[in-house]
């Protein structure tokens, strides 16, 4: 069981995510933004985050890249589950450190796959 953190403003999809990953025997908990994301984080270190691109307050790509100037979050293992889409979006945000990025809307098996090959890879 890994634990997990989910930052996105938009509720429904976030509770899809977390729903899929808590069924799947993960520990998963949604917060609405990226600077309540930093905080949980900081405070807990997660096994793995999923981040939104836009989100208020600190969006997902400057989350990942603060994550990415610590020794301590360097090799956090963050997905983008966003609704941008063009191949720009992507290349910016595996830049910024993303380890994968998936697009909405997004097939809740699919992700928790996904998340499953990347807490693998940690290992």
């Amino acid at each position: 069981m890994a634990r997990i953190i989910i930052a996105d403003d938009d509720e429904l999809v976030g509770e899809m995510a977390r729903d899929a990953l808590i069924a799947a025997g993960h520990g998963a908990g949604l917060v609405s933004n990226g600077a309540d994301a930093l905080k949980i984080i900081k405070a807990r270190r997660p096994d793995l985050v999923i981040l939104d691109c836009n989100m208020p307050e600190l969006s997902g790509v400057l989350l990942v890249q603060e994550l990415r100037k610590s020794v301590e979050y360097a090799d956090l293992p963050v997905m983008m589950l966003t609704g941008r889409r063009s191949e720009r979006d992507e290349e910016l945000a595996r830049f910024a450190g993303a380890n994968d990025y998936m697009k909405k809307p997004f097939d809740p098996d699919e992700l928790v796959f996904r998340v499953e090959e990347l807490l693998a890879a940690q290992r």
